[in-house]
Formats: structure tokens, C-alpha cells, sequence
């Protein structure tokens, strides 16, 4: 079923999305990993972490190319997905 005919994905499934993203766009996975600080032992070693969870949601939603192909290949819609970013930053 489509996300965008169900409830809005929770932040651990939002955040599996972003992953497979970046790991089927490799130049996208590099921008995240040189911006987030990682290299591939420690990105390895924080796979299910929130802090890492929280950063690949946040990635997406400060970069909008990336933000709407995600959607568009998951049939999710941007909305939601930041719906479920302005949970874990409510501040803005």
C-alpha cells in the first residue's frame, strides 16, 4: 500500500526510506555522511540509532531536491514528510 493511503509513516520507518534513498544514490550518501560527520564504520555503527534516524529526516527536509524525488519514488508527500520532521524538531 502506498504511504500516502495510510497514516503517516513513524520517524524509524521515515528514516529507513531516507537510507535506502541515499544508498541507491551513492554522490547523495557522500553529501550525508561528509555533512553529518560519518564515515562508513561509525554510519554502520549508529544503523537503528536515533541520533542517526534524526539526522537522515533532517537531511531531507533541508534539501528539497532530494526531499520530493524521495517522495515521488515513495508515494509519499512532502507534507507528511514534514509532518513527521516538525515532530522531532517542534521548535522549527
Amino acid at each position: 500500500m502506498p504511504l500516502s493511503s495510510r497514516a503517516a509513516p513513524d520517524i524509524t520507518e521515515l528514516a529507513d526510506l531516507c537510507l535506502a534513498y541515499l544508498a541507491e544514490h551513492p554522490e547523495e550518501l557522500l553529501a550525508f555522511m561528509e555533512q553529518a560527520g560519518f564515515d562508513p564504520h561509525t554510519l554502520r555503527a549508529s544503523l537503528g540509532s536515533r541520533r542517526l534516524q534524526q539526522g537522515l529526516i533532517d537531511h531531507f527536509a533541508a534539501n528539497e531536491g532530494i526531499l520530493l524525488a524521495l517522495c515521488a519514488n515513495s508515494g509519499l508527500t512532502p507534507e507528511t514528510f514534514m509532518r513527521v520532521w516538525h515532530k522531532l524538531n517542534p521548535a522549527g
